[in-house]
Parts: structure tokens; C-alpha cells; sequence
């Protein structure tokens, strides 16, 4: 990140994300000005990034965008021209209402912006960010609104960085100005111990470690955009998840001493949407032979893009599981290597997360026997340090969820 230390001593930066609900109506853009004038208020200088307005079906949603050349040949190059005009519009729209509220301010690009990314098309990298058109913005008391989800790549392409990649510029604008906080938000109160849609008991999180919103998010959780965890993970920028529409204070992402006394589990995800196959090796006896056909298996699957996940050899068997959208290459590959696979659509993955459970003995009969209890078949199990997840049918997905958010106490409920 190119960081101009010299202009930025005295200058405290907040960044503040503000999604598309936050940004689609008069009442989400009054609330955002009002956010924004509390932090000038408070002596800090507020960077903000904001996304495209609305959800599908609503003018300028990116969805919406890309609803307008359905069906017609397009290429990646012009997939990003058309997707960043969302961003755009919300830029130069916001710039307008914090004029009218009384505050100077300006719209940035991306690339205004300094966001420097590789050149892959719809889901480029950042490569560096160089944010001295925006310290200069501040200097002038004028209040940056930068496009998100958006760069330039060392060719000079516009490039866009994934669905959700907002956060991702929020975060990277975060560690190359050295803010004080970065913080992310939208229509809810903070990260989740669950779902609300699928659990009525889940709560906000009061304080998440970087490695827990980083697995909460690679498990299937929506709540920032995966990249954007990761470089929270790895830069120990301060992160804040919090409400455009309440003063809730939200949920804190802080590096932290991880307490092996505290709660094993910090929150519940959920991924559905998930196949699993069984591959016959058929090889002959012996573990050399059986790695050497596990290794033809994953190489030919790498080679036509498939990515797999929960594989587990046992023996002659493998066992794994991919997206479903992946089911019908995947059948493809193995059926062409000429190896026997069975297949088992229609799962989903739940995961528990909890950076103390990493060593903890026990954890997963707290699993196993309340989901036994409910009746609920697991397929599959995988694990790291600071998750377990457990492969189980959809229609028993959400019931899943709610037996383990109770059996982990997350509803802040006791034994």
C-alpha cells in the first residue's frame, strides 16, 4: 500500500462503507449524512466508499446492469464498464446529498482513488493503493466519496474486484490511509451469532476476532465480502460491522488475546447448495497406489476448475464435495478419467466457529448429540482450527442451525 506517512500525522481517517440499502433511499442517504457530520463533529476525517443503489429491479442496482444485456455476446472487459456504472451513480449521488446537507464533498473513482489491481477481469486483486488524491481531498475539508468495488489495472483497464468487492475497497483504503477504523454498513445491527432468517434466537456479536469474521464469511455468511475478511485478518486493521438506520454500536473486529476460558463457539454459518461424491479408486492394495490415484483424481478436476472441499480419503474411496453448479463438470471429469462416482445432491455445510475451540476436548459430541437427538443425519465432517462443519441435507439444514445455536448456548442462554 503506498501510504504518504508525512500527510497523514495529524489527520485521524475514518472509513465508512455504506451498502446499497444504505444508499437507495432518502431515508438511508439522510441517515448516512448524518453519520458522516457526527464524525466531523467528533474531529475525525471521514473517507466514505459506497456501493451501487438497491437490489435488483431498482434503476441502478448492478443486477438491474447487467439485466440490460441478457441474453446478448458480451466479454469480461465490458462486463466491468457496465457493472461499475452502479457505483458510479451512488458516488456522485451521495457527493450531492452531503453538498445539500451542509458539508463539502467529491466523488471518486476507483482509479481517482488510486486502486491499483491486477488485470483479471470481474474479479480482480488489488495490487496497491496509493490514496493521495484523497488526503488532498481532506486537506480541503472536503469529504471523499469514493466508487467501490472498482480499480484500474496496471494495463490501464478498468477492472472490478467480485460481487461485494465494496468492502474490499474500504478495507484496502483503511490500511493505506492508516484509519482509525474502517466500518462497514448496512441494514443491520452487526455480525450475527446466526442467520435471523433461519434463527429467530440469534444475537450481534459484541467483539469478533479477524480469524472468526474470516471463516464466518468463507462458510457461507454474507455479512462483508470474503476478500475484505481476509485483509482484516492479515492487515489488523480496526473493523466495525454496524447499522446505516440505528445508533446500535455493532460488532468490533479486533486482533485479541484468544481466552480458552470463554465460550467454545462464537457464531453459526451456513452453505447450501452442496454435492458430495463418492469416488471408487479401484486400485491395487497398498497406500502409494492409493495416493497415486487420489492425486489423478484431484489433478484432472484442478485441470477443468472444479474446487473441492470436505475431501476426505479413506482407503479406496474418496469422498468430497463441491458446489452444486460444479455437479454436472464434475460428473463429467471422473466419468471421462473412467472412474466409478456416485453422487448426492441437494446438502448444505453448517459450521461452527470459534477461535477457542482450537484443542478443546469434546466439541464435537456437542455436536453430534443434540443433532442425533433432533434426528438429524450427518454425512460428512471437516474441521481446522477454529471451525467444525457438518455435512447434512438442506430441508434439515435450518434445523441443524437451531439445535446448535442452542446447544453452544449462542441465544447468550446458560447450562
Amino acid at each position: 500500500m503506498c501510504i504518504m506517512e508525512d500527510e497523514q500525522d495529524m489527520t485521524s481517517y475514518i472509513v465508512c462503507k455504506f451498502g446499497g440499502t444504505s444508499v437507495a433511499t432518502p431515508e438511508g442517504r439522510k441517515a448516512l449524512a448524518s453519520k458522516v457530520k457526527e464524525h466531523i463533529d467528533a474531529g475525525d476525517s471521514p473517507v466514505l466508499v459506497v456501493s451501487a443503489m438497491g437490489r435488483r429491479g431498482e434503476p441502478y442496482a448492478t443486477d438491474t446492469l447487467i439485466d440490460t444485456v441478457a441474453g446478448l455476446p458480451t466479454n469480461d472487459r465490458e462486463y466491468d464498464l457496465l457493472t461499475s456504472v452502479g457505483e458510479v451513480i451512488s458516488a456522485v449521488k451521495i457527493a450531492h446529498e452531503l453538498r445539500g446537507a451542509g458539508m463539502r464533498a467529491r466523488a471518486f473513482t476507483g482509479a481517482e482513488a488510486g486502486i491499483v489491481t491486477d488485470d483479471t477481469a470481474k474479479d480482480a486483486r488489488i495490487l496497491s493503493v496509493c490514496p493521495a488524491a484523497l488526503i488532498a481531498a481532506v486537506e480541503e475539508n472536503i469529504v471523499p466519496v469514493v466508487c467501490g468495488f472498482q480499480g484500474i489495472s496496471t494495463s490501464g483497464h478498468l477492472t472490478t474486484l467480485g460481487r461485494g468487492g465494496s468492502d474490499t475497497t474500504a478495507c484496502a483504503l483503511g490500511v493505506a490511509l492508516d484509519a482509525k477504523a474502517v466500518e462497514i454498513y448496512s441494514d443491520v445491527d452487526g455480525v450475527m451469532t446466526a442467520d435471523p432468517r433461519e434463527v429467530d434466537a440469534a444475537r450481534v456479536i459484541d467483539v469478533l476476532h479477524p480469524d472468526e469474521l474470516y471463516q464466518l464469511v468463507r462458510m457461507g455468511s454474507r455479512i462483508v465480502h470474503t476478500p475484505a475478511a481476509e485483509l482484516a485478518q492479515k492487515s489488523g486493521v480496526n473493523l466495525l460491522v454496524k447499522n446505516t438506520y440505528s445508533n446500535h454500536p455493532g460488532t468490533v473486529v479486533r486482533s485479541m488475546e484468544v481466552n480458552k476460558n470463554s465460550e467454545t463457539a462464537t457464531a453459526i454459518s451456513c452453505k447450501a447448495g452442496i454435492t458430495r461424491f463418492v469416488v471408487d479408486l479401484e486400485c491395487e492394495e497398498g497406500c502409494c497406489a492409493h495416493i497415486e490415484a487420489q492425486a489423478d483424481v484431484y489433478k484432472v478436476l484442478a485441470d477443468a476448475g472444479v474446487s473441492l472441499d470436505m475431501f476426505t480419503p479413506a482407503g479406496s474411496s474418496l469422498y468430497f464435495t463441491v458446489d452444486s453448479d460444479q455437479t454436472e463438470k464434475a460428473t463429467k471429469v471422473l466419468n471421462d478419467l473412467g472412474v466409478t462416482a456416485s453422487c448426492t445432491e441437494g446438502l448444505a455445510k453448517v459450521t461452527i466457529i470459534g477461535a477457542a475451540m482450537h484443542g478443546i476436548p469434546g466439541v464435537m459430541s456437542r455436536i453430534a448429540t443434540p443433532l442425533a437427538q433432533a434426528g438429524i443425519d450427518v454425512w460428512q465432517t471437516a474441521d481446522s482450527h477454529a471451525t467444525i462443519s457438518v455435512l447434512v441435507r438442506e430441508e434439515e439444514a435450518q434445523q441443524a442451525q437451531i439445535v446448535l445455536h442452542t446447544a453452544f448456548q449462542l441465544d447468550g442462554g446458560h447450562t
